[in-house]
């Protein structure tokens, strides 16, 4: 018979487990941009542990008022002792002892162990975790300009870094400030119990301290913001690097990185320079604000003794005092710094997390329902945030199931109107419609979902083919995703896959961005991805730059399959890969300069029949001076 299992460590962790489900990581709470005040955008992610905040303030509050009673009870037991016999004590103080027994050995233990579940189970974990998948759900909404702007990495340790720093400051106030407040203010109150003049010494220390405070901690939080971008951007140039290793080496840059990154490092290391430097300062002049307290106090006890003002017990409380404060002040120091280093890192992560999306949803926007494929750009204008140029009054109507191709040198505007059509970037003038609903009015994710794309450079997320694949459509069968690769001409190569753990086939790791397979092969793993969709709208923008010949006819069968009922819009630089079109558009500095099929335009011997004939095996010229007229 086999031996029962051993249900102890689950008896004893059922405490721990139930402290640690009292909040909620991941809340359910509506995606909102978050406030640019440090006070609303702190309470803005509290939202929702404020109980356990609130308890856990109470649980300090009792425990530092206890930690107080035991010293002025401290006090009073040698002034007893000093007043009684062995024989008398007990007898007339014992239920005292009892009571305090009761204290030390039940009630703190208690209060310390209530503490410690709530902070460490409840707060510690689950507090940033919260702000973490906010922050994160808020960022993956942000517009393609913000992830443009910003490098990839930096914008992660924000993340990292001001969800920590946001529960640091808000546990550090709630619990170290009211400790620290109900703890000072219980010592002054002990002391002036026993003669008001014992209390001057405390008084005039916690006024030199509070002055040291209200010099060194300024500085030190603006050292601190000055550390938080710094780190940022010495993070983001080493991610930097590494996200692209194979241009560096390619270019043979390693050196070139090494002095990028260390331009950052020692910019970063100036700023831990100069918090050293506070530190020292703090360290030093704490000290001696320590030992000056310990002098006065003694010498001012001792002199009130030998006056008779106060007895032996009210000095030994005093001095306990003191020395409880002299390790008790570097602490508070360095809690306060923390506590402002904090405050400075959240200020850091408001400038970079709180920023409003370019590109938002309207108030009570729909999903965009089904789609027939209708297109229309009406008097479209679009610059970049820019006086000029890119696109300038478009007009151009995509009737369902029709094949365009978008033509014209680089610069154009031909991946800008695809972008606009995604809603990337709202327009600035006009409006686009899709099936006569301006896409302005429609939820992003409906309008995407409705469109499929396959890009000039694809990229793939690091994880397995299958995941890449069913990206497309994570509700598909395994079988209709197989069926989507071969389709792609990627399932043979894609059997054929082992990563570095072993895995196999479906299940191999592509490696960041897709970096272990070729570029070919990433190309179709995206063109199986968008087959997969199978979206009523088509993008195609340079769709098959990355095959060779071969591989790119039998893609071309697969595609022209694919674009039956479809609307598609086409952009490639190799004209004959789109010259089969229904119309081929030509755009040139963000107008349309023509329109018609190959053959009609060829005839007119316009822009595209310029472009055509300066073709060399297929690829056009992009040189903006041969290609003039």
């Amino acid at each position: 018979m086999d031996a029962p299992a051993n249900p102890t460590p689950s008896r004893r962790s059922w405490l721990f487990r139930w402290f640690e489900r009292r909040i909620d990581p991941y809340p359910p709470a509506p995606v909102v941009q978050p406030p640019r005040s440090l006070y609303a955008f702190c309470r803005h992610y509290t939202r929702g542990t404020e109980r356990w905040l609130l308890l856990m303030a109470l649980l300090t509050t009792a425990i530092a008022v206890t930690e107080v009673a035991l010293y002025a009870f401290t006090g009073s037991i040698v002034d007893r002792l000093s007043s009684h016999t062995p024989a008398t004590f007990l007898a007339e103080e014992g239920w005292k002892f009892a009571g305090m027994a009761l204290v030390v050995l039940v009630v703190m233990p208690t209060l310390n162990l209530l503490s410690s579940l709530v902070i460490h189970q409840t707060l510690l974990g689950n507090f940033p975790m919260r702000i973490r998948w906010r922050v994160h759900r808020y960022l993956l909404r942000q517009s393609m300009g913000y992830f443009q702007d910003e490098f990839a990495g930096r914008i992660a340790t924000k993340l990292m870094q001001t969800s920590l720093a946001v529960r640091e400051t808000v546990i550090k106030l709630l619990d170290v400030g009211n400790y620290v407040v109900v703890y000072f203010g219980g010592a002054l109150l002990v002391a002036a119990a026993a003669d008001w003049r014992l209390m001057l010494p405390f008084a005039g220390w916690l006024i030199a301290y509070a002055a040291l405070l209200r010099y060194a901690i300024p500085r030190l939080n603006r050292v601190a913001q000055e550390q938080a971008d710094a780190r940022s951007t010495m993070t983001g140039r080493i991610v930097d690097s590494y996200t692209n290793i194979a241009t560096v080496k390619l270019f043979s840059h390693s050196r070139r990185e090494e002095s990028y990154a260390r331009e950052s490092m020692d910019s970063f290391l100036g700023t831990v320079h100069r918090q050293m430097r506070l530190a020292t300062f703090v360290n030093v002049s704490n000290d001696t604000l320590n030992m000056l307290l310990l002098f006065a106090v003694a010498a001012t006890g001792i002199g009130l003794w030998m006056q008779d003002a106060v007895s032996v017990g009210a000095i030994a409380v005093a001095i306990a005092f003191v020395l409880r404060l002299m390790g008790m002040s570097q602490w508070i120091m360095w809690e306060m710094s923390a506590l402002f280093e904090n405050i400075g890192t959240v200020q850091d992560g408001i400038n970079s997390i709180a920023l409003p999306a370019t590109v938002d949803d309207r108030s009570g926007a729909k999903a965009i329902g089904p789609v027939r494929g209708d297109i229309h750009f009406d008097h479209v204008t679009f610059h970049y945030g820019k006086k000029g140029g890119v696109i300038e009054g478009l007009d151009l109507h995509v009737r369902p199931g029709e094949k365009v191709g978008l033509v014209g040198r680089s610069g154009a505007g031909k991946s800008t109107l695809v972008n606009l059509l995604l809603r990337f970037y709202d327009r600035e003038g006009g409006a686009i419609r899709i099936d006569g609903t301006d896409i302005a009015t429609v939820t992003q994710d409906s309008l995407r979902a409705s469109i499929g794309m396959v890009t000039q450079d694809t990229s793939l997320l690091h994880r397995s083919v299958r995941e890449n694949i069913m990206y497309g459509r994570p509700d598909a069968t395994e079988e209709e995703m197989v069926e989507a690769a071969r389709q792609a001409n990627a399932h043979d190569f894609i059997m054929e896959l082992v990563d570095a753990k072993g895995r196999r086939g479906y299940d191999a790791q592509v490696g960041e961005r897709g970096v272990k397979l070729s570029g070919g092969q990433r190309q179709r793993v995206a063109i199986a991805r968008v087959l997969l969709k199978n979206a009523p709208i088509l993008v195609l923008d340079e769709a098959t730059s990355a095959l060779d010949s071969e591989v790119e006819a039998v893609i071309q069968e697969n595609l022209y399959r694919l674009m039956q009922g479809k609307t598609v819009i086409a952009i490639a630089h190799r004209l004959s890969t789109i010259a089969a079109m229904d119309r081929l558009v030509v755009m040139d500095q963000g107008r349309i300069v023509e329109q018609g099929t190959h053959e009609q335009l060829l005839a007119a011997g316009g822009l595209y029949a310029q472009l055509w004939q300066r073709q060399s095996g297929g690829f056009l010229e992009l040189e903006a001076e041969a290609a003039a007229p």
